[in-house]
């Protein structure tokens, strides 16, 4: 039975994923209803102007076709950042959002950019390429999911269809990779119970082959004083079955 803090995880993610989509549609229907064209809070490339859709233009878009085709990849990939990278989440998210919006204003066509796909690449590319990073069984699974489901989206970096922004894909997918080398140590590892089985197994052998033990620490810092080395292994011990407990 998964624990009540995993519970209030997964709660936590989904309400987080389903408010912005939520707003994202509300804008959408308010749109529609009012009449009212929005386009023009998009990002219009180097116009002063044009900044206030650094802010906006992931919250607009171009119609119902174009918001239904974000809506289930970015509450996908915004659960799953949520949910799997806690203490880096909220600093990505607004990372790719700002920078995203930034670069698409310095360097992109002069024409208005709107839509959420600049965020739906930057979070695609910060899910895998922190997996690539990190090596963790979690992070690599999560990496191969995330080829799994959404690499097809990769060509949307090129400039194939005039009429698509590509400039959003590859500027949002860069902002991506950049948040995974700065946040790739930010969340803790979590390990699952066959990884530890597997480390007691190994330990155990170790045990047959004579007691060696190996550790990750600077070997600088690792004293061989034979009765304090005996006391930092069994520090270590110590702490591994508290951690598993």
């Amino acid at each position: 039975m998964p624990s009540s803090k995993e519970k209030d995880k997964v709660i936590s993610s989904i309400a987080i994923s389903f408010l912005f989509i939520f707003f994202l549609w509300l804008i959408k229907v308010f749109e529609a209803y009012t009449g009212f064209d929005l386009t023009r809070l998009g990002i219009y490339p180097r116009k002063a102007s044009g900044l206030i859709g650094v802010l906006t233009s992931p919250l607009i878009h171009a119609d119902f076709s174009h918001l239904v085709s974000n809506t289930i990849t970015l509450f996908v990939l915004m659960f799953i950042l949520f949910y799997t990278y806690r203490k880096s989440a909220i600093r990505v998210f607004v990372i790719v959002y700002i920078f995203s919006g930034l670069t698409v204003w310095l360097v992109a066509r002069p024409a208005y950019h709107v839509g959420a796909s600049g965020l739906v690449y930057g979070l695609l590319s910060f899910l895998f390429f922190i997996g690539v990073l990190r090596k963790d069984t979690r992070s690599i699974a999560l990496s191969l999911l995330i080829t799994f489901l959404y690499g097809g989206l990769v060509w949307g970096v090129l400039p194939i269809d005039p009429k698509v922004s590509f400039e959003s894909h590859l500027l949002g997918a860069i902002a991506g990779a950049v948040c995974a080398i700065v946040f790739r140590k930010t969340d803790p590892v979590i390990k699952y119970d066959w990884e530890y089985e597997d480390e007691e197994d190994d330990d155990d052998d170790d045990d047959e082959n004579g007691g060696e033990y190996y550790f990750e620490e600077d070997p600088e810092q690792v004293s061989f004083d034979e009765d304090i080395y005996y006391d930092e292994v069994l520090e270590k011990l110590k702490k591994k079955e508290k951690d598993k407990n």
